[in-house]
């Protein structure tokens, strides 16, 4: 069973106002692939990792629009990579994504980065996670939609998109989350996403915060929510 730290826990339940002291050295690693289009990420690795020995599960998180740029350090603002920043005992190898200021996520550059990322490091192909908040919400919906072969669950978060391509979703398990007094994101974006889901006979739960705002979705759903005890729960077959 999955046991998160109490740093994790600590960090989850903080202030929204929280802006961790930078570390004297950062668990996590820059790297870029231009395989089929230069795309710049950052990794973090358990301690349990090796690269003969078990396989580790992955989450891949996706930024929103106040993330983008060319210096990866900014990613480290919310979720798994902010959180991984304090806690070197969080279980999952994370892998997180930046574009460029004015660019959207491209499912196919995503594909292209997961893929160089499954051949190198030693990662159960059968415990891929998706994640995204805001415009990576938007991302994650998109991405796990259109190759849905990657991933063992997926977790959008105040993000949307294109209801028809839900078809694709319907054996693999969706966590959704959305604040009703969001403000940047309309919760109706997330529920059509949802209802479409739903309709198709997918796998789907929706968590809607009566009195969240914006970002309080998010430090929900990756604190008190037990996102990642869900995540290790899930497993391709």
């Amino acid at each position: 069973m999955l046991r998160l730290t109490a740093a994790t826990l600590a960090f989850c339940t903080a202030s929204l106002a929280f802006a961790a002291p930078a570390p004297t050295k950062s668990p996590q690693q820059a790297h870029s692939t231009s395989i089929k289009g230069k795309i710049n990420y950052l990794t973090f690795l358990p301690k349990s990792y090796s690269n003969k020995g078990d396989k580790v599960p992955l989450i891949v998180f996706l930024h929103g629009s106040g993330e983008r740029g060319t210096d990866l350090n900014k990613v480290k603002a919310w979720g798994p990579p902010a959180i991984v920043e304090k806690d070197p005992d969080f279980p999952f190898m994370v892998v997180s994504p930046q574009i460029p200021d004015g660019q959207w996520w491209d499912a196919f550059l995503l594909k292209s980065m997961l893929d160089d990322v499954l051949k190198r490091y030693n990662v159960d192909p059968k415990r891929v996670y998706l994640t995204g908040i805001s415009m990576g919400g938007y991302g994650a919906w998109d991405f796990a939609s259109r190759y849905p072969e990657y991933f063992a669950a997926v977790a959008p978060i105040c993000g949307g998109g294109i209801p028809r391509l839900t078809r694709s979703l319907k054996d693999i398990p969706v966590w959704a989350f959305h604040g009703l007094k969001d403000d940047a994101v309309p919760e109706q974006e997330s529920a059509r996403m949802v209802e479409a889901l739903k309709a198709q006979g997918g796998n789907v739960k929706y968590t809607v915060l009566p009195e969240a705002g914006h970002i309080e979705a998010w430090v929900h759903a990756y604190g008190e929510a037990g996102l990642f005890e869900w995540f290790a729960q899930q497993r391709k077959q």
